[in-house]
C-alpha cells in the first residue's frame, strides 16, 4: 500500500494530551479544530472524563510524531 506507514499508537491519557497541546502552542479550541472535533471533547480528554479512541488516538499519534513530541510522565505532587 503506497503512502501508508505504521504509527506507534500511544496511550493517550489526560496529561499526555495536555502536554502535546501545550507543546504545539494550541488552545483547546485550536486543537479541536485541527482534529475536527469539539472543544468540549478536548476538555473531557484533558480532565480524564474520556480518552481518545480509534481515529482520534491515531491522529494524536501522527501529530505527536510529526511535532517530535516526547512525553515523560512526571509523578503528581501531593
Amino acid at each position: 500500500m503506497r503512502g501508508r506507514y505504521r504509527v506507534d499508537r500511544q496511550q493517550w491519557d489526560s496529561q499526555r494530551i495536555q502536554s502535546l497541546r501545550r507543546h504545539l502552542g494550541l488552545t483547546q479550541r485550536e486543537l479541536a479544530d485541527e482534529l475536527g472535533t469539539r472543544q468540549q471533547t478536548i476538555s473531557e480528554w484533558e480532565t480524564g472524563m474520556y480518552r481518545p479512541r480509534g481515529t482520534s488516538a491515531t491522529l494524536l499519534s501522527i501529530i505527536a510524531e510529526r511535532a517530535q513530541f516526547e512525553y515523560e510522565a512526571k509523578p503528581k505532587q501531593p
